[in-house]
């Protein structure tokens, strides 16, 4: 397989650290995004970019026979912390060519990069570590 990430990002922990513009180069490439956030999170802010696989980080484990072994992965979330937590799993089941989207889908917005809005599923709480479906969906 051919090792797209060659000259992107930065090594720590023991793994592969691309930034949002960076990524977004790497998924016109053929890189594939995994977003690992919940599905509460992905039905609001979605990245746009054309190859995404959504698995929630609860599912990952449970559903890794279904993602294929052949390809690079950008593993993604909100800020980047479940994300790491993803690629360590993902490591130790045998999968390499991996990156993660260093601060997630918050520094892949405050760069201005694509992504796709639903304000059917707006979110409330005050903090990102507090986000949750309003009760009264406006429509």
């Amino acid at each position: 397989m051919n090792d797209l990430f060659e000259n992107y990002g930065i090594s720590s922990g023991g793994m592969l650290h691309v930034s949002p513009a960076e990524a977004l180069q790497l998924c016109a490439r053929g890189v594939v995004l995994l977003d690992v956030r919940e599905e509460f999170l992905t039905a609001f802010k979605r990245f746009n970019v054309e190859h995404i696989i959504y698995m929630p980080m609860s599912l990952l484990e449970k559903n890794l026979s279904i993602l294929p072994f052949d390809i690079n992965l950008i593993v993604a979330d909100s800020v980047g912390l479940n994300s790491r937590e993803a690629i360590k799993l993902l490591i130790e089941k045998g999968f390499s060519h991996l990156a993660n989207l260093a601060g997630g889908l918050v520094e892949w917005e405050r760069d201005g990069l694509p992504i796709e809005l639903d304000k059917k599923e707006r979110l409330s709480g005050s903090c990102m570590c507090q986000l949750k479906p309003r009760e009264n969906k406006a429509k």
